[in-house]
């Protein structure tokens, strides 16, 4: 049983390897939308349910007819994941293109195109890895019937123990490997992993195949017997509590985010942080469990009624009038994740009874509440109520089983004893958090909050104080940093502009300094909720998106112009703050940078806008601009921090400020000095002329640094060279 162990650990590794660098590379490809990242879960989890059930149930039928010893399907399952590594990113790649051939405009027709592609990419391979339980639980089954035949009634949960302790590792580990080898390199680690277990279990097959034919009857035999061991009187509705487990779980995990990212940031590892501690204490549970398990005991009610209790504990672990340290904070999703572990691999067992068909269709139906739950989440419950009244309708199921404990067990009736008070205790506490705690946004006397099935969105602050914060991360203030992103391109374009682009809306300052040239503008903003607060920065912010030059867009903007066919004069990006935020690479990329020199006119200008970030950050920036385009200058910001880029295909003029203040209209003009009326138009394009520096001086802080890419996307993985003062060269 100890490969066993081995094999699930690391294929537990694998897998989570595979879902975090796939769901990576389909933003890449298709957009970083929500909408687009339940498509990619939701396929993924769909393959996992769709594999386990589907071999479960051919296991069987036909168990009695395989001649092939169990290892060595497993094997095929194994090598399979690993072909998928390599194949993936390419299968990915040439869905995005056939859908650019079909030049699909509408927004819900492209979604659809999408999870076409997504489907035939990633469920089959899904699947593969679904079907390992099943099998290794036949395998199991068939090696215990030729020996002593206890123990393999409960080889789910000792396999479901090994992968979720792959899974702690999988979800940190791949991070510190994509800062070395990029996300292609990264998955050929998971694909030798994979091989290697093939290998492995081929290895462990050879000279097995009778053995195993000889067991398969007594394993049989003791599978039919299994269900009516011990004296435990069974759950009600195993599959049903099943469902509600993945759908509880899942659906939190999307709370959990909003809830703690106020605190933990938008990077890469503070989320891998949540999946690590979600993962580590289901571990524990499963642990607990097994422990536990070894004598035949019956579970009381009050357990499921603390699973109740503990949905709502975060409630606690996120209230900001509590100085908790980031990272405890999320202690409070441990209680939850360590009762799942425990109550989920238990309802498994007593359902198959180490039954590897049984087994398939319980995992199913588990994952199918994975699926839902997100999905409920994020677009029924989070855009209409807050993030507490969420967490209480995910408890709320297992808060009634203290009234109601015939839910669980046919024979369980209300009665007065010393569980009951204990449970009624535990709801009353359960009630007592949902009303006492305070939201994150509570702490703000002024504002204004939004949500959607993307963010939560404060409005808050008054006069030149004013914030926005999207899932309590600052996403920019009143400066003039924000009016020289529209200006400073414009005024240094060598024709009079036509129309132009923003990508990412924030306060709006941006568009609005756009709308003040008096030409057609376009805002891209991935969060819906964020344009609603306009007004609130800008008092003529209403009028303006009434305006019939301005087009405001929801959407990826990445994915937004590489569907379009419109040309802009400027383009001007300002991605999410901070530099290290997650997904934020996309909007650096050379891969992006060449979908915006086809959507320039001739002459066009690319403003990017750089916050400070270390020197690998500069210089890899600054490397893939110069590898896509053959004119840039940069500017340093006129408060002190963070670089304006501007790239073109053509020279770009080299004007003097009187000559840039020059080529402004009245109301740009105006809009530029709105906040510091003692300087005029001139004096601000000189304050920023004077700070010009040169690219290659950019390059040259950190001249080993790659050029940043989707596959190398050096500004969010950082961790290995944060603790180094002078990073290795990388080949």
């Amino acid at each position: 049983m100890v490969w066993f162990f081995i094999f699930f650990l690391i294929s537990g590794f694998c897998g989570i390897l595979y879902e975090i660098l796939w769901l990576r590379l389909a933003m890449a490809q298709f957009g970083v939308t929500t909408a687009l990242t339940s498509i990619v879960i939701s396929m993924f989890m769909a393959g996992l349910g769709l594999g386990s059930w589907g071999s479960g149930r051919l296991i069987r039928k036909y168990d009695g007819r395989i001649r092939t010893p169990a290892l060595r399907f497993y094997a095929l399952a194994e090598l399979l994941i690993g072909t998928s590594a390599l194949l993936v990113p390419y299968q990915l790649l040439w869905g995005r293109k056939l859908l650019e051939r079909m030049a699909v405009s509408s927004s819900w027709a492209y979604y659809f195109g999408s999870g076409v592609c997504l489907a035939l990419t990633l469920v089959p391979w899904c699947a593969c890895m679904g079907a390992t339980i099943p099998l290794a639980m036949l395998a199991i089954r068939r090696r215990r019937a030729t020996g002593r035949p206890g123990g393999w009634e409960k080889s789910f949960s000792y396999l479901y123990l090994a992968n979720v302790l792959g899974a702690v590792a999988g979800a940190t580990v791949p991070l510190l490997l994509v800062e070395l080898y990029g996300f292609r390199g990264t998955l050929k680690v998971g694909a030798v992993l994979n091989g290697l277990l093939a290998f492995s279990a081929v290895v462990m097959s050879l000279g097995r195949s009778a053995e195993e034919l000889g067991a398969a009857g007594v394993a049989r035999t003791e599978a039919a017997a299994a269900p009516t061991r011990g004296t435990i009187t069974p759950i009600q509705s195993p599959l049903v509590l099943l469902f509600l487990t993945g759908l509880t779980s899942l659906g939190m995990e999307v709370v959990w985010i909003r809830q703690f990212t106020p605190y933990l940031g938008t990077v890469v590892y503070a989320f891998a942080a949540i999946l690590a501690a979600y993962l580590a204490s289901t571990f524990l549970g499963l642990q607990i469990y097994r422990l536990w398990s070894r004598k035949s005991r019956r579970e009381g009610t009050l357990i499921w009624v603390l699973l109740g209790l503990f949905g709502v504990l975060p409630l606690v672990a996120a209230n900001p009038n509590i100085l908790f340290p980031s990272l405890f904070r999320l202690a409070g999703i441990a209680p939850f994740s360590g009762v799942l572990g425990f109550l989920t691999p238990l309802l498994v067992d007593r359902w198959s009874g180490g039954d590897p068909g049984k087994a398939g269709k319980a995992y199913a139906v588990n994952v199918v509440g994975c699926i839902l739950g997100p999905l409920v989440s994020g677009f029924l419950l989070l855009p209409r109520m807050s993030e507490r009244w969420v967490l209480f309708v995910f408890s709320l199921p297992w808060l009634l089983i203290a009234i109601r404990p015939e839910w669980l067990r046919k024979d369980a009736r209300l009665r007065l004893d010393w569980q009951a008070g204990a449970s009624f205790a535990v709801v009353l506490l359960a009630l007592v958090l949902v009303f006492t705690q305070t939201g994150y946004e509570d702490q703000f006397a002024h504002r204004e909050v939004l949500r959607d099935n993307t963010a939560t969105v404060i409005a808050t602050g008054e006069g030149f104080d004013r914030r926005l914060l999207v899932n309590g991360v600052g996403m920019t203030g009143l400066n003039s940093i924000t009016k020289f992103m529209a200006h400073l391109p414009l005024a240094s374009l060598d024709h009079p502009p036509q129309d132009t682009l923003v990508v990412c809306f924030g306060m709006g300052t941006t568009y609005r300094s756009l709308l003040s040239w008096g030409i057609p503008a376009t805002a891209v903003e991935l969060v819906p909720s964020v344009p609603k607060v306009f007004g609130y920065y800008h008092p003529d912010g209403p009028q303006l998106l009434r305006s019939p030059l301005s087009h405001l867009v929801i959407d990826d903007g990445r994915r937004f112009l590489e569907r379009t066919s419109a040309q802009y004069d400027v383009i001007t990006i300002d991605p999410p703050p901070p530099v290290q935020a997650a997904g934020s690479s996309l909007l650096y990329s050379k891969e992006f940078y060449a979908t915006i020199r086809r959507r320039l006119r001739p002459g066009g200008i690319l403003q990017q806008w750089l916050p400070n970030g270390d020197a690998v950050v500069r210089s890899s920036v600054a490397r893939a601009l110069k590898e896509s385009f053959p004119y840039i200058r940069v500017f340093h910001s006129v408060e002190g921090w963070g670089y304006h880029f501007l790239a073109s295909n053509q020279p770009l003029p080299n004007r003097t400020a009187a000559e840039l203040a020059g080529r402004l209209p009245i109301n740009a003009a105006r809009d530029l000095v709105e906040w510091d009326p003692d300087t005029t138009p001139e004096q601000e394009f000189a304050n920023v002329l004077s700070r010009e520096v040169s690219l290659d001086q950019l390059i040259a802080e950190m001249p080993q640094a790659p050029a940043l890419t989707d596959d190398r996307p050096e500004n969010e993985y950082y961790a290995l060279r944060s603790h180094f003062a002078k990073p290795k060269p990388r080949n």
